[in-house]
C-alpha cells in the first residue's frame, strides 16, 4: 500500500509539472492583452466598434505568424464607463490574467484612473479612445500611451476657427459634468481669449453626464442669445442634445461650435434626417477625411466585417495593437517594461488618420500618437448611410499649430503634482 501510494504521489506531482511547464509555454508564446471597452449605455457604441477594430488588428498580425513568433491574445470586459469597476477589472487582468498590456478606455474618467493602477503595477496602459489632456499631460508618466487626439487639440482648432469668426464675441458653453467636458472647456476658453482678448463668456452650463432632459439648458441659452453656442457633448449625450433643440430653433438662431468629438458617424447615423446643416464638428476620426488609399481600406474594412460605419476611435484601436506589436518585435519580449517603453518613444507608424505626406509619430515627452485634426461643417452626404448628412468642407490643423509646447506640458505636470 506504501509503495503504491509513494507511485501515486510522484504520478500527480509530475502531471502538475507537465501541465505547469505546458500552460507556462503558452503564456510565453501569446501576447496578452486586457482590454477595457464600455459595451452598454450611451457609450456602448464605441466599445463595440473600438473592441470590432481591435480583434481586426490583432487577427491581421496572427495572420502573419504573430510577433516573433508570438500569437495576440486578447481579453475583453465592459467597462460599463465607470472608473471604480474599471480599476477592479484592470487589477484582475494584472493579478490573476497577468496580461501584458492593457489597452482601450473610452470615458477619460475611466482612463485617468486604470492609469494610475497601469502606474503603480508598472504596467503599460495603451488609451486608444479618451481624450482628456490631462490623461497624458497634467497627469502623464512613464506607462501610459493614448493614440487618441485630445482636447487640447480639438480645442485650440476650435479656438483657431472661432478666431477667423470676428462675428462671435459672446460665448456660451455647455459640456457633461465630469472630466471630459470640464478639461475641454479649459482647453479652449483660455487659449481663445489669448487669441482674442476681446471676446466675453456670457454664460455656461453643466449637465450631468447621459443626462435625460436638455430643455432647461436650451431655453436659458435661447434667452440668453449669445453669438456662438460651444459645446462639449459626444455619443449619445450629443445625439439627445441636437434632438431636443431642433424643435426650439436652436441651431437656426445661433451657430454651433462642438470642436471635439461633435462629429462622431454613430451622430450622424442616429439622427439621419434631423440632422441640423451649418454646424461645425469635429471628430477624432473621419469617414470621409483624409482622402487617402489607408483610410478608405479602413472604413471600408470596418464596414464588411460587422455591417455597420465605424465610429470615430477604430483607427485608433488599431494603431494601438500595432505600436505594441511593433515594440516586442523590437524588444523581443514583452517582460522588459523600459526597454518597450524606449521602442515606443518615437515610434512613426502609418495610419488612416494621416492626410498625404504626414505620418504619425508618438511623442516622447507625452506618450501621445501625433496627427493633424480636422474640423468641418455637416453638409449633405448620403454616401455612409442611414447617414444623411456628413462633415465637409474641413479646414485642418496641423500638430506644429494646436499641440502643446514642451514647456506648456511641463508646467501642467508641475502644477498638478
Amino acid at each position: 500500500m506504501l509503495i503504491a501510494a509513494i507511485i501515486i504521489v510522484t504520478l500527480f506531482t509530475l502531471l502538475s509539472e507537465t501541465v505547469f511547464n505546458v500552460a507556462a509555454m503558452a503564456e510565453e508564446n501569446t501576447i496578452k492583452i486586457g482590454c477595457l471597452f464600455p459595451m452598454t449605455g450611451r457609450a456602448g457604441r464605441h466599445g463595440v466598434d473600438g473592441e470590432a477594430a481591435v480583434k481586426m488588428a490583432a487577427e491581421e498580425i496572427n495572420k502573419k505568424g504573430g510577433v516573433r513568433g508570438k500569437k495576440i491574445e486578447l481579453l475583453f470586459t465592459d467597462s460599463k464607463a465607470e472608473p471604480a469597476y474599471s480599476v477592479r477589472v484592470a487589477k484582475r487582468y494584472i493579478d490573476e490574467d497577468k496580461v501584458d498590456f492593457l489597452l482601450g478606455t473610452v470615458s477619460s474618467a475611466v482612463a485617468l484612473a486604470v492609469s494610475e493602477v497601469a502606474k503603480e503595477n508598472k504596467k503599460i496602459l495603451m488609451c486608444t479612445g479618451p481624450a482628456s489632456t490631462r490623461i497624458t499631460v497634467d497627469k502623464g508618466h512613464p506607462y501610459v500611451f493614448n493614440t487618441c487626439s485630445i482636447t487640447a487639440w480639438s480645442a485650440r482648432a476650435g479656438a483657431l476657427w472661432a478666431q477667423s469668426e470676428q462675428k462671435w464675441k459672446k460665448y456660451w458653453y455647455i459640456g457633461p459634468d465630469y472630466e471630459y467636458g470640464h478639461t475641454l472647456w479649459e482647453d479652449f476658453w483660455p487659449f481663445l481669449k489669448k487669441l482674442r482678448p476681446e471676446v466675453e463668456l456670457v454664460g455656461e452650463s453643466w449637465p450631468k453626464l447621459f443626462e435625460p432632459d436638455y430643455t432647461a439648458y436650451i431655453t436659458a441659452v435661447l434667452k440668453a442669445k449669445p453669438d456662438v453656442l460651444v459645446s462639449g457633448f459626444w455619443g449619445g449625450d450629443a445625439v439627445a442634445f441636437i434632438k431636443q433643440a431642433v424643435p426650439f430653433k436652436l441651431f437656426d438662431q445661433i451657430p454651433f461650435l462642438v470642436p471635439d468629438v461633435g462629429g462622431n458617424y454613430e451622430i450622424f447615423e442616429a439622427l439621419g434626417e434631423s440632422m441640423p446643416k451649418g454646424l461645425i464638428l469635429g471628430a477624432h476620426h473621419h469617414l470621409n477625411w483624409p482622402d487617402t488609399k489607408l483610410n478608405r481600406e479602413h472604413v471600408e474594412k470596418f464596414y464588411k466585417r460587422v455591417g455597420h460605419y465605424p465610429v470615430n476611435i477604430t483607427p485608433q484601436c488599431e494603431a494601438g495593437v500595432h505600436i505594441l506589436a511593433k515594440a516586442v518585435e523590437k524588444v523581443g519580449n514583452t517582460k522588459d517594461t523600459q526597454a518597450l517603453i524606449a521602442a515606443m518613444e518615437g515610434m512613426k507608424i502609418n495610419t488612416a488618420l494621416d492626410p498625404s505626406g504626414f505620418t504619425s509619430y508618438i511623442r516622447p515627452l507625452t506618450h501621445n500618437l501625433i496627427y493633424p485634426y480636422a474640423l468641418g461643417i455637416t453638409e449633405r452626404n448620403d454616401k455612409y448611410p442611414p447617414a444623411k448628412y456628413m462633415l465637409g468642407n474641413f479646414r485642418v490643423f496641423y500638430p506644429d499649430k494646436i499641440d502643446l509646447t514642451d514647456e506648456e506640458v511641463r508646467e501642467a505636470r508641475a502644477k498638478a503634482k
